[in-house]
């Protein structure tokens, strides 16, 4: 019998991972309330059994059965083919949680064919460190218990934003690809402070702290980046020779131009997996 509060996860990727710890060094739910199911990888199956004590099938009806709380945490183009399966087994009382770039919650209740609620969150790769920046939005049947469970179990991998679902496509491509983003200027750090005559470790640990530094000054002093930029930049100083570098290559302006080709990309895919979705006749 399917309990109120009883969650089964559809994918064993990094993020169900990192979800998985979340509920379960937070005591969200007991293990036996929470089921995994994948496709082919009986070894995924078999480690977080071992690691985190809690369910795991190869069965879909058996997923469906025991859990109100469905989570897609597939690649995008997997969801289609994931919601054929799971059309004739679910019903109007179960909550489907998306986690796939491009997949509205439109395209899930029409593909689903149920007035079913439905939740679409994006969480990025930090949520295994428990540090993710999470946004959610709703269709147009979710209700209150919903929203505030979903809610519970993505505090549990970091923080959560509410949103409009139009928002998410920017959403995507700022927060959910952001760590790369980091992660690439940290590389380009790392590289400098090796040209200027550092050691590789060094530098990398230099580069890391920096960034974590950063953040972490925003966060606790809550001023803006803008107003804490402008107070490290002097005039003539080394802070501002750095600057003029970035604001002469167009620093500011390609950062923008990465999040809205992300975005455009977020939004090409849900045309993409329509599409595929019709080819197959399901809608």
């Amino acid at each position: 019998m399917r309990k109120q509060k009883s969650i089964g996860i559809i994918g064993t990727g990094s993020i169900a991972e990192a979800m998985l710890e979340g509920i379960t060094n937070q005591e969200l739910l007991k293990p036996k309330d929470i089921y995994v199911i994948n496709r082919i990888n009986d070894d995924r199956l078999n480690f977080f059994q071992e690691k985190y004590g809690i369910c795991t099938t190869r069965d879909y009806q058996e997923i469906v059965s025991n859990c109100k709380y469905l989570i897609i945490a597939v690649k995008p183009r997997d969801v289609s083919e994931l919601l054929i399966t799971l059309r004739k087994l679910v019903t109007e009382n179960h909550v489907i949680i998306t986690l796939a770039a491009g997949i509205s919650t439109d395209f899930v209740e029409k593909s689903l064919d149920k007035k079913i609620q439905v939740i679409r969150a994006m969480p990025n790769t930090s949520c295994k460190v428990k540090e993710s920046a999470t946004a959610m939005a709703f269709g147009r049947y979710a209700r209150k218990a919903a929203w505030d469970f979903a809610e519970e179990i993505f505090s549990s991998i970091g923080k959560v934003s509410m949103v409009e679902e139009g928002m998410l496509d920017a959403v995507t491509g700022l927060s959910g690809s952001g760590p790369a983003y980091v992660y690439l200027m940290m590389e380009a750090m790392i590289e400098a402070g090796m040209k200027a005559g550092l050691p590789y470790e060094i530098s990398q640990d230099l580069a890391i702290q920096t960034v974590l530094g950063a953040a972490k000054m925003v966060l606790e002093t809550k001023e803006s980046p803008k107003h804490l930029r402008e107070k490290v930049t002097t005039p003539e100083g080394t802070t501002m020779a750095g600057i003029k570098v970035l604001e002469n290559a167009g620093f500011t302006d390609t950062i923008i131009e990465a999040v809205e080709s992300a975005t455009r990309r977020s939004q090409e895919m849900m045309i993409e997996y329509s599409g595929l979705h019709e080819s197959r006749h399901v809608l």
